[in-house]
């Protein structure tokens, strides 16, 4: 087939060659780095590209007989471009690696927010004086919440003035009174209320305070799917959807919660959910508007 212009035929069929290139090689980059760092995909495409074209440039800079669509220039512009990448990925692991966590007590210093919640307990009621399973299930609600929204870190053992009051009180209702023992009970809780993939997404650790208690960091990142909350005993209880407004977390009607669903998540996510609905046996599926007790 002739051309009127092949050259500039070649050229762009070069510059598109280096353009999925580059794209491929950030979706490798970034699927090589994992979890290790956080970078749009958007972003290493654009330093994909200029390593890319650095490549190009360096060619024409030391090789006049250079041509764009030469092998020579695109391998050259691949190799820069491999470079560049690596040189970002390291910066960036650089400084995201080296983020601090706060501690527990800037987390209570800084109060209460949509993303922070503090449980003076989670098995024993202060108020009572007893063993109480409605704490538990706020503790539940509150990591369900946190799951629907943004991801948020509740922390257990701290009044809602922030004073740090301990874990002791929960230990005693445990077999063994221990960091170890809290964390399986609380992991078997969620699973029971939330499912395994929420109860085994969230992060729990430990921190001592001075009085020698433990207090709980419970982290819960973001769901990529609806996280739903059975607050009753076995299968037949009616699910509900838990999300945080403001600083307080609250259970969603059945027609608020497929709208919230439908915004949070793509659509085949909020589809799912109403079949789901409509398998559920005409009860309330999901519970009015209400805030979380405790």
């Amino acid at each position: 087939m002739q051309f009127a212009s092949p050259g500039l035929v070649r050229i762009a069929f070069a510059q598109l060659l280096i353009l999925v290139g580059a794209w491929l090689m950030a979706v490798l980059v970034r699927k090589v780095l994992g979890e290790r760092v956080t970078i749009s995909g958007s972003a290493m495409v654009l330093v994909s590209l200029i390593g890319a074209s650095l490549g190009v440039a360096l060619v024409g800079v030391f090789f006049p007989a250079g041509e764009l669509h030469d092998v020579f220039t695109v391998l050259a512009a691949f190799g820069v471009d491999a470079v560049a990448l690596m040189i970002a990925s390291a910066i960036l692991v650089r400084i995201q690696g080296h983020e601090e966590i706060p501690t527990i007590a800037e987390l209570v210093a800084a109060g209460e927010s949509d993303q922070l919640e503090f449980k003076s307990s989670a098995r024993w009621n202060l108020r009572t004086d007893r063993r109480d399973d409605r704490m538990e299930l706020v503790i539940a609600k509150t990591v369900a919440a946190f799951s629907n929204s943004s991801g948020g870190t509740l922390l257990i053992g701290v009044d809602d003035a922030g004073q740090l009051l301990g874990l002791a009180p929960d230990f005693a209702t445990l077999k063994s009174p221990d960091p170890d023992r809290f964390e399986l009970w609380l992991r078997d809780l969620l699973q029971a209320k939330l499912g395994a993939h929420a109860a085994g997404a969230v992060d729990v650790e430990f921190e001592q305070i001075p009085s020698g208690d433990y207090l709980c960091r419970v982290t819960c990142p973001a769901a990529p799917a609806p996280v739903f909350l059975r607050p009753g005993k076995g299968t037949a209880a009616a699910p509900e959807l838990w999300v945080r407004i403001g600083n307080s977390s609250r259970g969603l009607a059945v027609d608020d919660a497929i709208a919230y669903v439908r915004h949070r998540w793509p659509a085949p996510v909020a589809t799912n959910l109403r079949n789901r609905i409509g398998r559920w046996s005409g009860t309330p599926v999901i519970v009015a508007a209400r805030e979380v007790d405790g």
